[in-house]
């Protein structure tokens, strides 16, 4: 075990015992700083942890990348159409997010946005049959990659347009508020949506009027295929709040994630806005229609599996602990790409949506007489001259 990494906070016993308690836990020390803006104190430099906790995130980790990769085999194989963007290499951002805020709390984030939904209780097989286009999924297989959506989880969607969920952050940060229900409201982008103008005057309206908003800039490194050096005049995006208080994180620690977020959502809900810089890398170009290796070179990608990657930095904590074993591990990554392999077939054999379902959810409470043109007048649907 490297003791530098970790202490145990359990009595000594052996470790078949230990293996035993679902309560065993121990203390991490984390090997990367907070960085902080405009505050005193931060979180704790260490995190405990249970065996549960911690089988579970390298669980759900696992599970989000052999579904990114599973999205990706679809696209190729042409049965995704349209945007694609995959989140792995940023996944213990999305674990480690849910494991420190609370099922009330608003989320809304960009078109990377897959792992949000299944996080907030949609199935692979949810997610990717909205992938395919068909019909079941959560848009009735009418928004695809960049439409995710699941309102009784809390869950406002991802946006295809570049920072437009910023504002939207804003006014689910002002309905905790108005409500006083007790939620923080999370606004998620990514450093190419950093200089929005939008950004700013969302932001600058929840700083005057005290909202608990956190905006998370997931600074992936390049924003499309420009790197934030290129791109930013100041990339240290966690100090670009200026008067709003500010922290950055090590995005591919989902152990450090969680405890940032727990810090961060107990300032919020008491004394307003904070922008947090979640430190990753994404493995996938921008989009499925990157390569990704034209602005950065292979070695560079390999570099950062090698050192910073989050799934095996969990399964590392899981070993060097001694709260698992290789055994158990191994019996957890068989049975996800079970489930992975499955969901794929089911979400293939699922139908498509029938053909009039477009025309429905063009406008809320459209009546069946409601007339929308075609591109044909011949084609149209509803009685010419009704508009409601």
């Amino acid at each position: 075990m490297n003791r530098a990494l970790v202490r145990a906070s359990r009595p000594t016993r052996s470790s078949a015992r230990r293996l035993l308690s679902s309560a065993a836990s121990v203390t991490v020390k984390f090997d990367k700083p907070f960085l902080l803006h405009n505050l005193e104190s931060g979180p704790p430099d260490t995190a405990e942890v249970t065996r549960d906790e911690l089988l579970y995130y390298f669980e759900t980790m696992f599970k989000v990348r052999r579904m990114e990769i599973a999205a990706d085999t679809l696209y190729k194989g042409k049965f995704i159409k349209g945007f694609c963007h995959l989140y792995d290499g940023q996944e213990a951002i999305a674990v480690g997010m849910e494991a420190g805020a609370r099922p009330l709390d608003g989320l809304v984030t960009s078109y990377r946005d897959h792992c949000q939904q299944l996080l907030r209780g949609d199935t692979v097989t949810g997610v990717l049959t909205e992938l395919l286009g068909k019909k079941g999924g959560c848009a009735k297989g009418k928004g695809g990659s960049m439409h995710m959506y699941k309102a009784d989880a809390n869950f406002y969607g991802g946006n295809g347009i570049v920072g437009a969920q910023c504002p939207i952050g804003a006014g689910l940060a002002f309905a905790h508020k108005y409500k006083g229900d007790g939620g923080v409201a999370w606004a998620l982008y990514g450093d190419g949506a950093s200089n929005q103008g939008q950004l700013f005057e969302a932001l600058n309206m929840a700083a005057l009027w005290k909202l608990p908003l956190v905006y998370v800039c997931e600074n992936n490194q390049y924003g499309m295929g420009t790197s934030k050096k290129r791109s930013s005049a100041c990339d240290d995006y966690y100090t670009r709040g200026h008067y709003v208080p500010g922290i950055k994180i090590d995005g591919m620690n989902v152990l450090a994630v969680r405890e940032g977020v727990k810090f961060v959502r107990q300032y919020v809900a008491e004394h307003g806005p904070m922008v947090i810089e979640m430190d990753t890398y994404r493995y996938h170009g921008h989009s499925m229609s990157d390569p990704g290796i034209t602005y950065r070179n292979r070695d560079e990608v390999a570099g950062v599996r090698a050192t910073r990657d989050p799934v095996e930095r969990a399964k590392r904590y899981i070993l060097e602990t001694e709260l698992g074993t290789a055994a158990e591990i191994k019996e957890i990554e068989v049975r996800v790409k079970k489930e992975v392999m499955e969901a794929v077939e089911t979400a293939k054999a699922t139908p498509e949506p029938d053909p009039e379902e477009l025309w429905t959810d063009i406008y809320t409470d459209q009546s069946p007489d409601f007339f929308m043109r075609g591109s044909d007048f011949s084609v149209s649907k509803g009685v010419y001259g009704v508009t409601k």
